[in-house]
């Protein structure tokens, strides 16, 4: 199959890239600088020439607090142009599989118990931030062409392909270590959601397309933890000796707001769970300890 990925310049496009070759298919990858996803006649053109069969949105806006000043830009790329993507592979004969966000949700839980379990696909959406008004807008569009295409929903991305969280909190350590004495970290203990390793993620999404899974998904690592127990268990798992304070959202005073609560999980028979998030976790440390060294 000829896989067509946009946005092909960043940390999760890159893994798809390579789960298509990894799984005998054609990637075609597409940057930025190589397609603007949101100029309708380029991206008519970009899908109608690409002869691809599939189709997989990586592009997105990720600045989470500078949508909140830049809401025509973050609306331009995380909702008018999936919509332009999907009816142009729509036209074009091509199945389509868009990656969403966890922002969708209000942070309260399903029902309002935030532990009584993760987010499903049924669960009722409102976004907090205009990070997450877009996304969801975007979902909006892709589903509203119908046709061979599907909404994945995932959550606390990171991989070997561009900075995130994990990363940082190594980075950190290190320059503390650097410096010597005590190592510690400030970390919020009151959000919680699903931690997703993108070398887990992307095979995710490659397969949808082979199964041809049409509509809305939930795609994430399995489980549930804060920021603050996934930069202890980084620690633990690297063999790193730094202290996670505790922190609140509050005290760290960012623009936008987050979810409290958005962990994910499917209630679909034909979407297969991904692996625990630890042991994607494990993956990406291993993964990046082999880059390192190369």
């Amino acid at each position: 199959m000829r896989v067509l990925v946009t946005g092909a310049g960043g940390m999760l496009a890159q893994d798809v890239v390579l789960a298509c070759v990894r799984a005998g298919h054609e990637p075609v990858a597409l940057s930025r600088r190589e397609l603007d996803v949101s100029d309708g006649p380029a991206v008519t053109a970009a899908l109608a020439g690409a002869r691809a069969e599939g189709l997989v949105n990586c592009a997105a806006w990720t600045d989470v607090d500078g949508a909140e000043t830049h809401r025509a830009e973050a609306f331009a790329v995380n909702a008018a142009a999936p919509g332009l993507l999907a009816a142009a592979a729509h036209e074009a004969g091509m199945a389509m599989v868009h990656v969403s966000s966890d922002y969708v949700f209000d942070g309260e839980g399903p029902g309002g118990a935030p532990e009584s379990r993760p987010y499903r696909e049924s669960d009722p959406t409102d976004p907090l931030s205009v990070y997450g008004e877009s996304k969801l807008a975007g979902e909006h569009e892709v589903l509203a062409v119908g046709g061979d295409h599907a909404v994945a929903r995932s959550a606390w991305l990171f991989g070997v392909g561009g900075p995130n969280f994990v990363a940082t909190m190594l980075r950190l350590a290190g320059e503390q270590q650097t410096q010597g004495g005590p190592c510690q970290v400030r970390v919020v203990t009151d959000q919680v959601g699903s931690p997703t390793w993108t070398g887990h993620l992307a095979p995710a999404l490659i397969g949808l397309l082979e199964r041809g899974v049409r509509g809305l998904v939930h795609l994430a690592g399995s489980g549930q933890v804060s920021w603050n127990g996934l930069a202890a268990e980084t620690f633990r798992q690297a063999e790193i000796g730094c202290e996670v304070a505790p922190a609140t959202t509050a005290e760290m005073g960012r623009p936008a707001p987050r979810p409290g609560f958005s962990a994910l999980e499917s209630e679909r028979e034909d979407v297969l769970p991904l692996p625990p998030w630890q042991d994607g976790l494990a993956g990406y440390l291993a993964a990046r300890a082999g880059i390192m060294r190369a």
